[in-house]
């Protein structure tokens, strides 16, 4: 199996867990903690993990984070010939309060300087794609970006899932999502692109609502994620839409938990899984990344059952 290429960003991030009831007025003790993040790097550390192969195209920096970021992808077995590694401003900072509870409270953040990664794919776009198995997208990196990847992918009949960020780029080119393989959401972000409000409606709700959604935005495939109520998801052509049950877990840390179940799905999609099957990898996977305080899930490189075996 060829890799999949991951295109996105790294960030470090400066998680601080309160001990007690967490009070945004006042003085909280707890914990902070330095842990390696970036959408784009735990997808990466996350396909390593269950042994997946994948190629970081992703930012990096020359400095001593950015060098300890590098040496531990490269340890686990991520491909990092494709990565951008920028004198600076090369990775993101984020900066997160979990409560008590580990549901995120408050964040901020340092965004990295896309210029490098947007040269970097003009330079090299073409032999990057033309060698991947498929392309999983940060797609709100910038519009630039996500176009050129998706037109290559195109030119070269690879497939593209794309991982949600902070919309701008997924609400202002919606025809960049249609010739994706599969839309992967959670349920408020797909609110804001359908514009319906799903907060407050069941899985099954939201199961016999989403086919006409779908067809009507023109996607191929959706999942959208609910949380405690697991995921919903929906495939042209199939006889109608269906429910993912969650797998329930006790909860560490959220943060990381859209991109494990992301990775699981995807891994799950381009090893020939069916869409259910594919989301219950999503599930179990995002189970096992909110137990834990890293943004990624354990080493599992027993992870697939034996029937969704490497393809040539």
């Amino acid at each position: 199996m060829k890799p999949t290429v991951v295109i996105g960003t790294t960030f470090v991030d400066i998680k601080g867990f309160s001990r007690n009831s967490y009070d945004p007025q006042g003085r909280n003790l707890g914990d902070v903690k330095f842990v390696h993040g970036g959408v784009g790097r735990n997808v990466v550390e996350n396909f390593a993990n269950v042994g997946t192969p994948v190629s970081y195209v992703g930012m990096l920096e020359d400095s001593a984070i950015g060098l300890e970021v590098e040496s531990h992808l490269k340890e686990i077995g991520a491909d990092l010939s494709y990565a951008v590694v920028a004198p600076d401003h090369g990775i993101g900072i984020w900066l997160a309060i979990l409560d008590e509870k580990g549901d995120l409270a408050g964040s901020i953040s340092k965004i990295p300087d896309f210029s490098y990664l947007e040269a970097h794919l003009k330079a090299r776009g073409e032999e990057i794609v033309r060698q991947a198995e498929a392309i999983a997208l940060e797609i709100d990196l910038n519009e630039q970006v996500a176009e050129m990847t998706v037109n290559l992918a195109k030119q070269y009949g690879k497939d593209v899932y794309a991982i949600v960020g902070n919309l701008s780029v997924v609400l202002a080119r919606k025809d960049l999502i249609r010739q994706t393989k599969c839309f992967i959401c959670n349920e408020i972000e797909a609110s804001k692109y359908f514009g319906k409000e799903l907060l407050g409606l069941t899985a099954a709700e939201v199961r016999d609502w989403l086919p006409d959604a779908a067809e009507k935005e023109g996607l191929r495939s959706v999942i959208v994620t609910m949380g405690e109520q697991g995921a919903v998801y929906y495939e042209k052509g199939a006889e109608s839409a269906g429910i993912c049950p969650p797998c329930p877990t006790k909860v560490v840390d959220t943060t990381g938990a859209g991109d494990a179940f992301f990775s699981g799905t995807v891994m799950g999609l381009v090893r020939g899984a069916t869409l259910a099957e594919a989301s219950g990898y999503g599930a179990r996977l995002a189970s096992a990344t909110i137990a834990r305080e890293e943004n990624s899930c354990p080493v599992n490189k027993d992870f697939f059952c034996c029937q969704f075996m490497e393809t040539k």
